[in-house]
């Protein structure tokens, strides 16, 4: 007799259990459904609040309010509840998840530095049914918390910060803040970039185009204030590697600073030159050539200065064998 495979066994062996949590120093504080959303994944903020109406969901034995603050030492009794098998999307099987381990730069019991391979989002939506936090999650499935620091853009790799406690959340981003995280980038520009070119202040403005598209256009009337500062690595003939410092932190920023003093990064879907693309095209390039090549922070718990290299990946490191160097 057919049978989809595992389909009954599922259901016997991940029946839903009666939960107790007992709030400790990193969740006093917040809102019991800001908690219980990061918390049980999956579970609709609707369902949450109809389940603490009914009391399906208590503190210390008592009925609660969504609003409620949690206090030190809170058990908190959470009724049986089943998750939407949807949610469970990500398997440690697939090969991009299981790299992703051999991408980890740093890990503690604080944070997770990793690098960010360049084609993968960094959170799920807008069509894909998971991105890196998603497919972190499936691999530290007893992490009680792991959330984004900050973002890349899709098609840009390198070093990518995520908290695994709350109390490094907020401490992190204080830090970008207060603008003491630094973090610099790699890139493979088109032309011979200035050795006196080390700023672009441009103003940034995001424009919906009529297709859906989201792009950056330079706006110094009505745009962000924006600045990046730049460094010439190495000359190649027709292209330079910049290492690239954004002062603020615009989307695009660095590509469309780049573009606007007609250096162009290698590959640049939105913001590229066709000749450019063309010809690193020619010569193996695939992705877009931007790599978040190091980021430098204060460490949440220690408060030591921490400086966090990522290597570039070998396609990005043949390319530049195949360029002749001036």
């Amino acid at each position: 007799m057919s049978q989809k495979p595992d389909e009954t066994v599922v259901q016997d062996e991940e029946r839903p259990k009666v939960r107790f949590i007992t709030i400790d120093s990193e969740d006093a504080g917040q809102r019991i459904d800001n908690f219980l959303l990061r918390t049980l994944k999956g579970v609709p903020k609707s369902h949450l609040y109809r389940l603490m109406r009914k009391g399906e969901i208590r503190v210390n034995k008592k009925r609660i309010k969504p609003v409620y603050k949690l206090v030190l030492d809170d058990v908190l009794r959470i009724a049986p509840i089943r998750v939407s098998e949807k949610t469970n999307t990500v398997s440690t099987g697939l090969n991009i998840v299981a790299n992703l381990e051999k991408q980890i730069l740093f890990e503690d019991e604080r944070l997770i530095v990793i690098n960010k391979p360049s084609g993968m989002a960094v959170h799920g939506g807008s069509g894909l049914s998971f991105g890196l936090i998603e497919a972190l999650r499936a691999l530290r499935p007893d992490a009680r918390m792991l959330e984004l620091v900050h973002r890349l853009d899709r098609d840009t790799s390198g070093c990518l910060i995520v908290a695994k406690k709350r109390s490094a959340l907020r401490h992190l981003h204080e830090q970008l803040r207060n603008k003491t995280v630094q973090k610099f980038y790699h890139a493979l520009v088109k032309g011979h970039w200035p050795t006196k070119l080390t700023r672009v202040t441009e103003g940034l403005r995001k424009n919906d185009l009529k297709s859906g598209e989201r792009v950056v256009i330079v706006d110094n009337v009505n745009g962000k204030e924006s600045e990046t500062r730049f460094r010439v690595l190495e000359r190649y003939r027709g292209a330079t590697l910049v290492r690239a410092f954004p002062v603020t932190g615009r989307t695009h920023q660095i590509r469309v600073h780049c573009q606007v003093t007609g250096h162009s990064i290698a590959m640049d879907a939105k913001y590229g030159h066709e000749d450019f693309d063309v010809d690193m095209k020619g010569k193996g390039l695939k992705r877009l050539f931007l790599h978040a090549a190091s980021i430098e922070f204060t460490h949440p718990l220690t408060e030591e200065r921490l400086k966090i290299e990522a290597p570039l990946e070998p396609s990005l490191e043949k390319l530049l064998t195949k360029l002749v160097r001036e």
